[in-house]
């Protein structure tokens, strides 16, 4: 018998082990994200593997998938007669629309923090059309520039100038739109402004004081502080020019009288010619028009790939640019 029997006592009880702040802390967080990491789980991770899947297989939701290995990507970088125009158009919003909306942001916002008298009611003014549905703002757009019976063209023609036919014509069609892309531009402007705004003064103070001029105060001063918003309005924008899509395909289809959005290559799809056909459009259309899903997945993982590229190459020329500056 051990001592412990022949005293009477009972054996004593296993001690409890201790669980660390760090262990507790760490419980508590992924609890919290628990949500969040499921709903990332069901919207994007099993989104993303079944269409990487679907892509290697011919899929009408009619009949089972039928495996056709890399059949969908061969048609799409050497047969699909559309996809040349889709993804220049597409590169060309990255390239034209996103430069212009940043700096006429970053302008007005820049007029505004300077602005004492008025302020927020100019302020108000030019926030106003980005709370406008897109579907609207592109309905109103294409109407003020009817190049008939529109009131710009008919402003031009009071001076003297003869007006372009805007949406219904392919050199103007994409310009129409970066001229939409600044008028509701105030989302990203408001967030220029907040930046601007939150500039120490007295940097300027100093700069003033060693014989810098306004140029050059915004150059190593106003760029370098305010580079991290500029960053992710880069990164944002060239997402969403990307994915292009409602502004082109609503633009298509009012300009050529026809209501609907990827009706099939005969209808009007990117009109006027193909100039307003984003790869979004003809990925919706491939997809939901013809019913290729197995070649839409393949469109779909394409176009991940190709923003996941840009994406990176936005962020390290970013990174370097304010690494140039510091």
């Amino acid at each position: 018998m051990s001592s412990a029997t022949i005293a009477g006592g009972a054996a004593p009880a296993p001690r409890r082990r201790r669980t660390s702040p760090d262990a507790r802390r760490r419980r508590v967080a992924l609890v919290m994200l628990a949500p969040a990491l499921l709903g990332l789980a069901i919207f994007f991770v099993y989104p993303l593997i079944a269409s990487i899947v679907y892509s290697f297989t011919r899929y009408n939701q009619l009949q089972d998938p039928q495996f056709v290995g890399l059949l969908n990507y061969r048609f799409l970088f050497t047969q699909d007669p559309q996809i040349a125009a889709a993804a220049t158009n597409t590169l060309w919003f990255v390239v034209i629309l996103v430069p212009v909306r940043i700096v006429f942001a970053l302008l007005v916002a820049g007029l505004l923090a300077r602005a004492r008298a008025a302020s927020g009611f100019w302020r108000t003014l030019f926030y106003l059309p980005a709370l406008v549905p897109p579907v609207a703002s592109v309905v109103a757009f294409v109407f003020l520039f009817n190049p008939g019976t529109g009131p710009v063209n008919q402003i031009l023609r009071a001076v003297g100038i003869q007006g372009p036919l805007w949406f219904n014509d392919p050199n103007w069609s994409k310009p129409s739109l970066v001229i939409l892309g600044v008028w509701v531009m105030g989302d990203m402007m408001i967030i220029f402004l907040a930046a601007l705004l939150e500039v120490p003064r007295d940097l300027y103070e100093a700069a003033s004081l060693d014989g810098a001029n306004g140029i050059q105060q915004v150059r190593h001063i106003t760029l370098p502080t305010i580079s991290p918003v500029i960053g992710f309005s880069v990164v944002t924008g060239v997402i969403a020019a990307l994915q292009y899509f409602t502004e082109a395909a609503v633009a298509s289809g009012v300009a050529s009288g026809k209501a609907t959005v990827g009706g099939g290559t005969g209808s009007g799809l990117g009109y006027p010619g193909t100039s307003l056909l984003t790869y979004t459009q003809l990925l919706y259309t491939r997809g939901f028009t013809s019913f290729q899903f197995g070649y839409a997945s393949a469109m779909a993982v394409v176009l991940f790939v190709i923003t996941a590229v840009l994406l990176v190459l936005t962020m390290r020329r970013i990174s370097i640019f304010r690494a140039e500056e510091s």
